[in-house]
């Protein structure tokens, strides 16, 4: 068939096909999928089944995926928060155990063994990551959250699902400064652009696409440059930078290699010879 879905975000095969498709593309078989939930920190999702193939995004602990589809190592999935498609080692998903009840708020923190900072750690998770609470317990002033797998987060660097921790996501987004740029990264760990600016507005309670080019298109309203505020976004073509103030963006990028603040003036003209002119302005 002509004119085929976008792959990033509409999962078809020759052989297979999300049962939503049928009769948009052609396939041998159409299915739901199992919904299943990441199991690890983080997961670099794929376009192929190949460790060679770049990363086009990740997936944080505890998302909800359908799971269309499982061979030889991979699990083909379709992310439930922004619809993304792709290949993740089939050992990184599992059974949804519980309905999470708590997100993690912190850039990064510390699964520990038990309600004790002196306890041995268990892995590190990013902001975003979902967690099922059972219990709490205080242990000499600092409190901790008991998970439903017997260990251990600092309480204050998680909140409830049902309450976003701030209202402002340029401020969200400020607390990544200096993490590490990676291309497809959306973790405390390491972020891209786009990244930053979904993960941001999801802890605000706002869903963004997730590629520059889908918030380009189709995250809020489009702006002229003079109407720039704090919370705008400024675009060039595979870029994307979330105004501070109106003179200042924060952004990750590949020049300084994290996340850092710059003058937008100073963005344009650094950018503009390699990249050309922005390509927009939007307020989400």
């Amino acid at each position: 068939m002509s004119d085929l879905p976008d792959r990033r975000l509409n999962a078809y095969r020759p052989d297979l096909a999300e049962e939503r498709l049928r009769g948009l593309v052609a396939a041998d078989n159409y299915v739901v999928g199992t919904l299943c939930e990441v199991s690890v920190p983080v997961v670099q999702l794929r376009a192929r089944p190949e460790l060679e193939c770049g990363t086009d995004t990740e997936l944080l602990l505890g998302e909800i995926v359908h799971v269309l589809d499982t061979s030889a190592g991979w699990a083909w999935v379709k992310a439930d928060s922004d619809g993304y498609v792709g290949y993740v080692p089939d050992y990184t998903v599992g059974p949804v155990r519980r309905s999470p009840t708590h997100i993690v708020t912190a850039p990064r923190t510390f699964i520990y063994v038990g309600p004790d900072l002196r306890f041995p750690t268990v892995r590190a998770i990013s902001m975003g990551s979902r967690i099922t609470v059972v219990d709490e317990r205080e242990t000499r002033g600092t409190r901790y959250f008991l998970l439903d797998d017997g260990h251990a987060v600092i309480a204050n660097h998680c909140a409830s699902v049902n309450a976003p921790m701030a209202d402002d996501y340029v401020a969200v987004a400020g607390r990544f400064i200096e993490t590490p740029y990676l291309w497809g990264g959306r973790s405390g760990f390491g972020i891209d652009c786009s990244g930053l600016v979904q993960l941001a507005m999801l802890m605000t309670g706002r869903q963004a696409p997730r590629d520059t080019d889908m918030q380009a298109s189709g995250l809020g309203t489009p702006i002229a440059r003079d109407e720039l505020r704090r919370g705008d976004l400024v675009f060039w073509k595979g870029h994307v930078a979330i105004m501070e103030d109106d003179r200042t963006l924060l952004h990750a990028n590949g020049h300084t290699m994290n996340v850092s603040h710059e003058g937008l003036e100073e963005a344009i003209d650094r950018i503009g010879w390699l990249y050309d002119q922005p390509t927009g302005y939007r307020r989400p």
